[in-house]
């Protein structure tokens, strides 16, 4: 834990998928209130189909949907705190590369996990 799934349109334009995740997944071990690196998970999902608005014309905006699923137990203010870290993250990593191609939003939701929640490591 945590799982981070990040949605995005495909208007939207990413470089290297794999150095925005990794950025994102510094940025929450850095934030100390995690236990080791490899409990961060995250991944990438392309939206095939989107809408935004009611307009064609409407449709050169774009968006980054960031999911983050903590383990119960941290405070508003906590949550708060990540989320506004993967939103600053998001933007310095991504920010410049859209010039003009699409108006970005970033939109970051913080969600505590079920307290039914099992997982198993499995050995090679």
């Amino acid at each position: 834990m945590p799982h981070l799934t990040i949605q995005v349109t495909p208007n939207v334009s990413i470089a290297h998928e794999e150095s925005l995740l990794k950025s994102l997944n510094k940025a929450l071990w850095d934030s100390g209130h995690f236990g080791k690196p490899t409990d961060i998970k995250a991944r990438i999902l392309p939206l095939n189909t989107f809408l935004v608005g009611v307009e064609d014309d409407e449709q050169t905006n774009g968006f980054i949907y960031a999911h983050l699923k903590i383990m119960n137990g941290r405070d508003e203010s906590i949550r708060n705190q990540l989320a506004e870290l993967l939103v600053t993250t998001i933007e310095q990593t991504l920010g410049a590369a859209q010039s003009g191609r699409a108006s970005l939003q970033v939109c970051v939701e913080v969600e505590e996990i079920s307290v039914v929640y099992h997982k198993k490591m499995l050995s090679a």
